[in-house]
């Protein structure tokens, strides 16, 4: 008699489908879950590839992160002299 007592809960599915922000936000994490799930399957079968692609990436932010800290540097030039 006591395990009936504790069985109660919520157990089913919501009554309202989710609409507006929250059918948006799901519709959005299906979306991101399916490609992250292909990229990691071609990732998988092109392991070459994947790491050229991940080093080029890799190269071209710490070229565009160098280049902007070079241009942020002070010349010690004065403008007024």
């Amino acid at each position: 008699m006591a395990k009936d007592e504790l069985s109660a809960g919520f157990t089913g599915t919501p009554t309202e489908p989710p609409t507006g922000a929250r059918k948006i936000a799901k519709t959005a994490t299906d979306a991101v879950s399916r490609e992250a799930n292909a990229l990691a399957a071609g990732a998988v079968q092109h392991p070459y590839t994947a790491t050229g692609v991940t080093m080029t990436i890799g190269l071209l932010a710490f070229a565009i992160g160098y280049v902007m800290g070079r241009s942020s540097v002070d010349t010690g030039r004065s403008y007024w002299r």
